[in-house]
């Protein structure tokens, strides 16, 4: 297959291989005409010379083209590895005790550490890591039914309620109290700036930013966040509020903006997947849905780019419908398509 019926084009294509970037891997696979093998884009192996290499859509056009896997990255067992993480998540969502790693490695054939490996790759988190988001999300969802904190904690498998604080450590910017009390005991210090985009609303706790938005106010805040202490401004949410300007206003730049954000499992790990794109580019929801490992989860992946609080800072804006056509945003068209274009104009200045 030639370059050209990639879904990108080749130039992309080598400055993924040249980067290593795992994101690519499972859209191309590099033939090295030089040697007779082809590689995944995250080969670690030495680069070929750019003259020695052709891409290819899928490992089966590159064997049809003569060449063979290579056996450092094994290219050809992309759909192996996805067939793996999929029969792990179904074991994982379903089972009553969560396995071990070695006997959940063992139920899909693989060894553990190498199946750590794959499963993080693809899920954004190690298996066990799968099980303690989980077991948080169950017990988020019984604070916000009103269950009392013991309950929750224990009903969603955690054995101590210091467990259930270890594991959300990081996690969530709100003790789970605050999260059921709609932020009770949490100051959110708020400014709605002018920008080039229009009014926007900036939100952050002492953690980070929680809530980015455009065209709204402090009415939208009190909504999600009923018994809150929202404080206008203030010297110390000043330069947080300047970065976060200057992000919206030059999107793609390497802002290291801290977050505090809450989502179920499968949504943060869509979430991690969007901060994956690189700016000037954008991907389907079904690969955003193939790249945490879940494909057949197209509709739940774009549910969760809709969830995103924090507009911008997670790029919801770089998801687009297969076919090319630019899909909705929660703040209209028009600012979605004014951030690509600004994004595209940076990578290409």
């Amino acid at each position: 297959m030639e370059a050209a019926q990639l879904d990108m084009d080749e130039q992309r294509a080598w400055q993924a291989v040249l980067a290593r970037d795992r994101a690519f891997d499972g859209r191309f696979v590099t033939g090295v005409v030089s040697t007779g093998i082809y590689c995944r884009p995250s080969c670690s192996a030495r680069h070929p010379r750019r003259e020695n290499v052709r891409f290819f859509a899928s490992p089966s056009e590159a064997e049809m083209a003569g060449l063979r896997p290579c056996l450092r990255c094994r290219p050809n067992e992309t759909g192996r590895d996805e067939q793996a993480v999929a029969r792990a998540l179904r074991i994982l969502t379903t089972a009553e005790q969560a396995p071990s790693l070695a006997v959940l490695a063992g139920e899909v054939g693989y060894s553990p550490a190498h199946f750590q490996r794959v499963f993080k790759r693809a899920v954004g988190m190690s298996p066990s890591g799968f099980v303690r988001a989980r077991r948080i999300e169950a017990a988020a969802e019984a604070l916000s039914s009103g269950a009392s904190v013991t309950s929750a904690i224990y009903e969603a498998g955690f054995g101590a309620s210091s467990r259930f604080y270890e594991a959300s450590e990081g996690r969530m910017g709100m003790k789970p109290s605050a999260w059921r009390e709609g932020g009770r005991g949490v100051t959110i210090r708020w400014a709605v700036v002018s920008t080039t985009l229009g009014a926007m609303l900036v939100a952050a706790t002492e953690k980070g930013v929680c809530r980015l938005s455009f065209n709204e106010s402090r009415d939208e805040l009190e909504r999600r966040f009923p018994h809150a202490t929202l404080v206008a401004g203030g010297d110390t949410f000043s330069d947080l509020l300047d970065e976060v300007i200057s992000a919206v206003e030059r999107p793609g730049q390497s802002l290291n903006i801290p977050l505090d954000v809450q989502g179920t499992a499968f949504q943060e790990a869509v979430w991690r997947e969007l901060q994956r794109i690189p700016p000037g580019e954008t991907r389907t929801y079904a690969q955003i849905a193939a790249g945490i490992g879940r494909p057949g989860a197209v509709r739940a992946a774009g549910s969760a780019n809709g969830a995103n609080n924090v507009a911008v800072l997670i790029p919801c804006h770089r998801v687009i419908r297969t076919g090319g056509a630019l899909g909705g945003y929660a703040y209209g068209e028009e600012i979605k398509r004014e951030l690509l274009r600004r994004e595209q104009d940076t990578k290409n200045a």
